[in-house]
């Protein structure tokens, strides 16, 4: 009766992508593709089969932008973009932009991602295959290409430009660049156009080369019925393609530089906070605007994923503004945001919103009511719940139908780390009371704890399916730099993992069962 129910509420379009499920949190550069670092190909389609055979259904990954300093996702040089890293060179010899003998002497698909080296020798290849496509091609996908550029011009234009001026300067921030070329001269950026139009084509390339390629994985998941789930980042980079095309949708002073930045107060974690440093919107031009920035960003975001979840969802309630000049978030203040005014846009807009709202920490009232005014579900993660009463929210007897349940995330240490080294003796005590795992089973025991919660949705990241330890972690937020390098071993993810993931999955209800799939195929 709840399988038929549930099937009817997803058919009539009121319950969004949340039914019962199970899925994996896999970057796609922790993938053990050949060439140093996660792609799309060959790799990334295994994976997917690997999600299959343990009938998981849903496949998160990190954003797919591409990084700058410190090569972190959430602090990307677009917000519309995607990672030429992660273009397989494999794939791009297969269609015949560039030879396979030339992609000798790359990395092979072991070990974690040393970028610099994978940089080196990997974007040279990626520009000499997207200039072959340019100067000789398949008319059929130059045809796919040219309506690419045309769909995508709101965004591509623009970012091929940053992209080839930042190379250009060796990396500076845009506001280092000469001034008219930093204020988007019109007379500046024609005179550049006329001189760089063949590296502008190609950047422009690449961006095609990466949805053809993940428009390609998509689709295979699809067939297997697996959704994705990509993430946002509420802000942007101050140095991104974002902020020096549109300085009038940010808190800037008139020289470009920013106002005000963003961050979290003090708190427990932390006496003075954290200074994130992106550059704060101007809402109020936003608003006269109708959000239309936005609205272009999730359009991007619903044509790459079927799901999308809200990196630091209390930040459209409200956001704590940090002086530009302070070094510290402690003498900050808290700004209302236009929560459900945007949601309202982009529900009028894009229709029902596909998002999971990331509200970990101290979350108010006035958030909470913001993520149930839009139905939207949140997160809890298991590995919170132990020490102390307040931290007993995050356990499985007061999850609700309408969240998404974690044992950890990017940001955490696996599992067996925290175990291992982390967790207190009360943490350890309580965890023993309420899962009473065998010796060594501990990681395990809470993978069974969220699989069986009566959360609708369960993510279990790769490294905690895999019970590894510190070594496998993939973001420390203090670590300035060793941070996303970490990569899955080919030969871990094994039929006899798969099976014994399905037989939870089985025994859960968070697979597909073959009556519904014959039911969705014949509907």
């Amino acid at each position: 009766m709840f399988r038929n129910a549930g099937l009817f509420l997803y058919r009539s379009g009121l319950l969004m992508p949340f039914e019962r499920s199970s899925g994996l949190l896999l970057h796609i550069t922790s993938l053990p593709s050949q060439g140093g670092v996660g792609d799309l190909g060959p790799a990334a389609f295994a994976f997917a089969d690997f999600l299959a055979a343990s009938k998981q259904r849903l496949w998160q990954v990190l954003p797919l932008s591409p990084t700058g300093y410190g090569n972190s996702p959430y602090a990307a040089l677009s917000a519309f973009a995607g990672n030429p890293l992660l273009i397989s060179l494999e794939v791009l010899a297969d269609w015949g932009w560039i030879e396979k003998s030339r992609l000798k002497g790359l990395s092979g698909a072991e070990g974690d991602v040393d970028f610099e080296k994978v940089i080196a020798k990997k974007v040279p290849l990626l520009e000499e295959a997207a200039l072959n496509f340019i100067r000789k091609h398949d008319e059929e996908q130059w045809k796919r290409f040219e309506s690419y550029c045309s769909t995508n011009g709101t965004w591509l234009n623009s970012y091929a430009f940053y992209a080839v001026l930042r190379d250009k300067f060796h990396g500076a921030s845009w506001n280092t660049w000469p001034e008219k070329l930093a204020r988007r001269d019109a007379e500046a950026m024609a005179e550049f156009e006329r001189e760089n139009g063949e590296a502008l084509a190609v950047q422009q390339a690449l961006q095609f080369a990466f949805d053809e390629q993940w428009s390609a994985l998509r689709a295979y998941c699809g067939e297997r019925k697996i959704k994705l789930i990509g993430d946002i980042a509420i802000f942007v980079n101050y140095d991104s393609a974002d902020v020096w095309t549109h300085p009038e949708l940010f808190e800037l002073h008139e020289d470009l530089s920013p106002i005000r930045v963003a961050g979290v107060p003090p708190d427990y974690f932390s006496a003075t906070g954290q200074r994130w440093g992106n550059p704060l919107y101007r809402w109020d031009v936003l608003d006269q605007q109708n959000y239309y920035w936005w609205v272009d960003r999730v359009r991007r975001a619903q044509y790459l994923y079927d799901i999308i979840r809200l990196d630091h969802f209390r930040g459209f309630e409200a956001y704590w503004s940090i002086p530009a000049e302070n070094d510290t978030a402690v003498d900050g203040e808290w700004i209302k945001a236009p929560g459900a005014k945007l949601f309202q846009r982009l529900r009028d807009d894009l229709g029902e919103l596909p998002f999971i709202a990331e509200d970990l920490g101290v979350i108010t009232a006035e958030v909470d009511a913001l993520r149930e005014q839009f139905q939207l579900p949140g997160m809890r993660i298991s590995q919170f719940g132990f020490g102390s009463r307040h931290a007993h929210n995050y356990l499985p007897h007061h999850y609700i139908q309408n969240c998404v349940v974690y044992t950890g995330t990017h940001d955490n240490n696996t599992t067996r780390a925290w175990w291992d080294k982390e967790a207190s003796q009360v943490e350890k005590q309580e965890f023993t009371t309420y899962l009473a795992p065998a010796k060594g089973d501990e990681v395990w025991a809470l993978i069974r704890a969220v699989e069986t919660s009566v959360a609708d949705t369960c993510i279990v990241p790769v490294q905690d399916l895999l019970n590894l330890g510190e070594e496998a972690r993939m973001n420390m937020p203090s670590r300035p730099s060793g941070n996303w390098n970490w990569r899955v071993s080919q030969k871990a993810l094994t039929e006899q993992l798969a099976a014994k993931l399905a037989a939870l999955v089985e025994v859960t209800d968070r697979d597909l069962p073959e009556s519904m799939n014959e039911e969705i195929e014949n509907s």
